[in-house]
């Protein structure tokens, strides 16, 4: 691997806002970044080293892109597997690695992974499509999941019964028992490419009730210690257990009788640890860096409480994104704004997301409820 200089090539695949925050925490190791998505208006296109439009999901695409890299890497799971298999085999240094990203990107196989590794995780049947999620009616409630295609709380449809069969998908996918949990956590952990392994602390993570998806997290959680222990532990068990180079997000249920079950993972930074990049002394951003490079894994420590707050597009508008409010959000002590730099807003899109910091976590938590009322987006 060459030294950080200018000429050291990292190719990232998506230029979402993921891989925008990736790039602002290259330019302080002097990376260039070369990022490819479909999208001409990406996130990531205006602030890439080099950027390049093609399809992440098709081989000859992949392959071509990554042959003049040094470096390959990822900021969403739906990419060319294939494609990046070949490069890791003709010497392009590809993390996280291909075969992992594989596993992960299909739920049904994640799932399974837990499974085969003893990993404690909700309770689940594997289905190939309506035809046989009718014959596990006993089975529910339950979650119905498509096993790949889902993102950002797509692909997932509760049922309770015989009754909503119409909403399940006919497709391979996976049913998952309802968990009765007290909260859900995320735990960020970090394996470099010299198996040193170190964990951020637990985020607590509250979902919006309609659209399956993160609405805000505090930082630290409000769990036990011996709890949120228990949370650390797993996610180094599941880090460790795939032996992943890079980030991995560990999303897990808190049972109302104390047990932690893993919900799903991400091999990537996420959305779970926004905050920090304001809070803790190591960015979950720097972090993926640090590990892919086989540096020194940075403290994980945090410097102070946080929350994150989803901005997401307003129900009823599409189009050209007006953000409002903004004077009034940037007047609450302990806020940051970080726009993804998306030109065309629609109902619940991810646009950016707040920040806040506070000594006190009860006045944290009324920060939460100040920043929601302070700021949307229209068209």
């Amino acid at each position: 691997m060459k030294a950080f200089h200018q000429d050291l090539k990292l190719g990232i695949l998506g230029g979402g806002q993921l891989g925008r925050m990736l790039i602002q925490a290259c330019t302080n190791f002097n990376i260039h970044t070369t990022v490819m998505d479909r999208d001409a208006g990406a996130p990531c296109a205006e602030v890439a080293s080099a950027f390049r439009v093609g399809d992440i999901t098709d081989f000859d695409t992949v392959y071509q892109f990554g042959k003049s890299m040094d470096m390959l890497t990822i900021e969403i799971e739906n990419v060319n597997v294939d494609a990046l298999r070949k490069l890791e085999s003709e010497g392009v240094v590809v993390y996280p690695q291909p075969d992992i990203v594989a596993i992960i990107k299909d739920k049904r196989t994640q799932k399974q992974f837990y499974r085969d590794h003893g990993i404690p995780t909700a309770d689940f049947v594997l289905v190939d499509g309506l035809a046989d999620i009718s014959k596990h009616l006993d089975f529910l409630p339950a979650f119905n999941k498509l096993g790949t295609g889902g993102y950002d709380g797509g692909g997932v449809q509760r049922l309770n019964g015989a009754g909503d069969l119409d909403k399940a998908f006919d497709a391979p996918g996976l049913l998952e028992k309802l968990v009765d949990f007290d909260c859900e956590v995320s735990v960020i952990a970090a394996r470099n490419s010299k198996g040193e392994v170190s964990v951020f602390p637990a985020v607590e993570c509250v979902f919006h009730p309609e659209h399956n998806l993160v609405d805000y997290l505090i930082a630290p959680s409000h769990v036990a210690p011996e709890i949120e222990e228990k949370a650390e532990n797993i996610a180094r068990q599941v880090v460790e257990a795939f032996g992943i180079v890079g980030l991995l997000a560990v999303e897990m249920f808190v049972t109302k009788d104390g047990e932690v079950l893993v919900n799903e993972v991400a091999p990537r930074p996420h959305n779970s640890g926004h905050q920090t990049i304001n809070a803790n002394v190591t960015s979950q951003y720097e972090q993926h860096l640090r590990a892919i490079f086989g540096l020194p894994l940075g403290s994980t420590a945090i410097m102070m409480p946080s929350a994150m707050v989803n901005l997401l597009g307003e129900a009823g508008y599409t189009g050209p994104a007006v953000y409002e409010g903004l004077d009034t959000l940037l007047r609450i002590d302990g806020a940051s704004i970080f726009l993804y730099g998306k030109q065309q807003t629609r109902p619940h899109r991810k646009m950016g997301h707040i920040t806040i910091v506070d000594n006190d976590i009860t006045s944290l938590r009324a920060k939460v409820e100040q920043v929601k009322k302070a700021i949307r987006v229209i068209a």
